[in-house]
């Protein structure tokens, strides 16, 4: 499937502002991180696809794995990525028919499959690394250092009252005897 060109496609952020007056800043800050994250995520994804060609999902669990001195089982790789584990077993098996990754038997439960890389997959993973940290440079080169800290700063503070707002109603939901 081909991506449309960025200056074609009409954002969630771009809609929502031709009428700003039915729209609350808190809707139309997150509609900005959510354009923000699409538009690095789809580049991301057409470099590693043109460069390559290779997918994102590859990219990220070639990182987990690369991370991983002893290897990982299938779950452990799908908890990291926050993914199934039908999802990481597609992609596994296209890594291991390009000889990227190496699957074997757990030595304490034989059923359990460990996943690492290979020599090939860590070589083939550093190249993309270095370069997938040269695309994100990129991206960036419009903000200067401190406009990086204070936005990482607020990007913090963002996902703290994230995660207190999902508790509270967690909370509220136990409170009443409902399950989540």
């Amino acid at each position: 499937m081909e991506t449309p060109s960025p200056s074609l496609v009409l954002d969630r952020e771009t809609k929502a502002s031709e009428r700003p007056g039915d729209h609350k800043d808190e809707l139309r800050l997150w509609l900005r991180l959510l354009t923000c994250s699409t538009l690095i995520e789809t580049e991301i994804r057409n470099r590693l696809r043109e460069e390559f060609k290779t997918t994102l999902p590859r990219f990220d669990l070639m990182a987990q794995l690369e991370k991983s001195t002893t290897g990982m089982t299938v779950g452990e790789v799908s908890q990291r990525l926050m993914v199934s584990n039908g999802n990481v077993t597609a992609v596994v098996a296209g890594l291991l028919a390009d000889g990227l990754v190496d699957k074997r038997p757990a030595a304490q439960d034989r059923r359990v499959q460990v996943l690492t890389l290979t020599a090939l997959g860590r070589k083939s993973f550093k190249a993309m690394a270095e370069r997938h940290e040269g695309w994100i440079a990129e991206l960036f080169a419009g903000l200067d250092q401190p406009e990086i800290v204070q936005l990482f700063r607020l990007l913090g503070q963002t996902k703290s009252s994230l995660h207190q707002a999902i508790k509270r109603r967690a909370d509220d939901a136990a409170g009443r005897g409902e399950t989540a």
